[in-house]
């Protein structure tokens, strides 16, 4: 990857990553307003608010996330397979975007709900609120930690990794006992 192809990437994988974290805070917002209000119109609004900004930012932003990251990591001297913060980060971006869409199925329910919604289906949606919680917490400090992973890199190579660095070595050591 040429360094401007690298640059452009690792913005774009920044913008993309950073983007996801900001829509999850939008989403626990959303969450904590309808928690805390009493007002039926807020519960139902909050709802489909979650519901939008899942599918229409939060989801496209972690499917380029996940996309970016793994041509981030093919297309640099720190590969997909090398060292353990470049692997645990693919693991939980791709475990939390799972997640995500596999939620977003109960987000759309209850948003039908919402929009159905009578006098009865208040305590429905209201318990709802509390998985969405659970969600959206965690899934802030999985993408956290993921942030701290790719801003820290800790040492450690894989075992792939640390045979790729042997093999360099040994052919680094070749050509200058050739020379």
């Amino acid at each position: 990857m040429t360094p401007g192809l690298r640059k452009f990437m690792l913005n774009v994988h920044i913008t993309a990553s950073v983007g996801w974290i900001g829509t999850v805070i939008a989403f626990l917002g959303l969450v904590i307003g309808a928690m805390t209000s009493q007002s039926t119109q807020t519960l139902r609004a909050a709802w489909i608010g979650m519901e939008w900004i899942g599918w229409f930012i939060t989801v496209p932003l972690a499917l380029a996330s996940l996309l970016t990251g793994l041509i981030m990591a093919l297309g640099t001297k720190w590969g997909l397979f090398r060292h353990y913060w470049v692997l645990m980060s693919l693991v939980l971006t791709l475990i939390a975007t799972i997640i995500l869409i596999e939620n977003m199925q109960t987000v759309r329910f209850y948003t039908g709900v919402a929009a159905k919604m009578e006098n009865t289906d208040a305590a429905r949606l209201r318990n709802g609120l509390q998985g969405e919680l659970l969600h959206a917490g965690v899934g802030l400090l999985v993408l956290l930690a993921i942030q701290v992973l790719n801003v820290y890199k800790p040492r450690g190579l894989t075992p792939y990794g640390w045979r790729k660095q042997q093999e360099q070595r040994d052919i680094r050591q070749t050509i200058d006992a050739a020379t």
